[in-house]
């Protein structure tokens, strides 16, 4: 991984010649990156999942309707709940974010290298990101699935609390729904998943070829502002192309917390990922799976325009940006001008 005229760069790069850093400081960036960005997409995250939640048609004309717009729902959430309901869930939430960060950072790192060293295929080509890319996701999202439910949890809960504590809400979620609850939504979250990093990946590097064949000279002078611009953008598209599963999942993952949901307004129960669509469909109509939108994309467009931002600089200090070990390419390797970083917090977002 580069660091200097091709800040940003994430992946192995096999014309670095010893300029790569070490994956442990590809770890520790991506966590830090996702980390700085979870603070300041908090509120937004807390809005998208009431949203997401809601049963009622998120209009003005529907007298059950809790929420109906983002600054509507913000002024009431702050009037109802304190300044402090914002960040509900921010601690689990930090945890996902630096779980996921670091295992998707690293493992998209690792993947890319083996490609390079065992296979013929560019290592920075289209598909390669988009394979690499979904699976270093769907790593991540293993390993970091129970805090996730966590913090759906946390943030769909209102006043009173039902969990006081994060490890109130793990013994309390243990003992009354088994194991298998930390695990809810994981079916259309690993579906979701793969396409959306996979998206991810490859709109940010034809974003940056388009940048860079418009704008050529300028995407050197700022490539901060450039790496900002192309992964807001590709965050953007990614989310909206998979949105309707990141509904289904958060639907799931509320699953027997009904009790916490009363005040909100109407509340379902689902058999299963179908089921939930399904249900959706008939009751809420084919915008019903888009519900939260609005706020999802302006997170995802902030969430992963800053962790692309913020992550060079964070991993810039480490060792000088360079690594101890070279990566020799081939004499006739030839490679394009752009490589596709790996967001850190998708959800991720995603995540999100």
């Amino acid at each position: 991984m580069l660091y200097g005229p091709e800040a940003g760069m994430v992946g192995y790069d096999p014309k670095a010649d010893g300029r790569n850093i070490s994956s442990f400081e590809v770890a520790v960036a991506g966590s830090m990156s996702g980390l700085v960005t979870r603070v300041m997409v908090s509120p937004l995250d807390v809005i998208k999942i009431r949203f997401q939640l809601q049963i009622e048609s998120l209009s003005r004309s529907d007298p059950g309707a809790k929420y109906h717009g983002i600054l509507q729902a913000g002024r009431q959430i702050l009037q109802e709940e304190g300044p402090t309901a914002f960040w509900k869930g921010h601690v689990p939430a930090q945890l996902l974010s630096i779980g996921y960060g670091a295992v998707q950072f690293l493992s998209f790192e690792l993947l890319t290298e083996l490609v390079h060293r065992a296979t013929t295929y560019d290592a920075r080509d289209f598909s390669v990101h988009f394979v690499c890319g979904g699976l270093s996701a769907s790593a991540a999202t293993l390993a970091v699935q129970p805090v996730d439910v966590l913090r759906t949890r946390f943030a769909a809960q209102g006043e009173p609390k039902v969990y006081k504590t994060l490890r109130d809400a793990v013994v309390t979620m243990y003992r009354t729904e088994g194991p298998l609850v930390f695990y809810k939504g994981l079916n259309p979250t690993l579906i979701a998943i793969f396409p959306y990093a996979g998206f991810q990946f490859s709109f940010y590097s034809a974003l940056k070829h388009v940048h860079e064949w418009v704008l050529p000279t300028e995407g050197r002078k700022n490539e901060n502002l450039k790496n900002l611009l192309c992964g807001s953008g590709a965050g953007v598209i990614s989310k909206t192309l998979t949105y309707p599963l990141d509904l289904v999942k958060k639907r799931l993952q509320v699953g027997g917390f009904e009790q916490a949901r009363a005040t909100f307004g109407q509340v379902r129960s689902y058999r299963g990922l179908l089921d939930c669509a399904q249900q959706v469909l008939r009751e809420e109509g084919s915008m019903g799976l888009f519900k939260g939108l609005s706020p999802s994309l302006l997170k995802a467009a902030l969430s992963t325009g800053f962790v692309f931002f913020w992550e060079p600089g964070l991993r810039g200090p480490s060792a000088g940006g360079v690594r101890t070990e070279k990566h020799q390419a081939p004499q006739d390797f030839t490679l394009p001008s752009v490589w596709a970083p790996a967001p850190a917090s998708v959800p991720a977002s995603a995540r999100t």
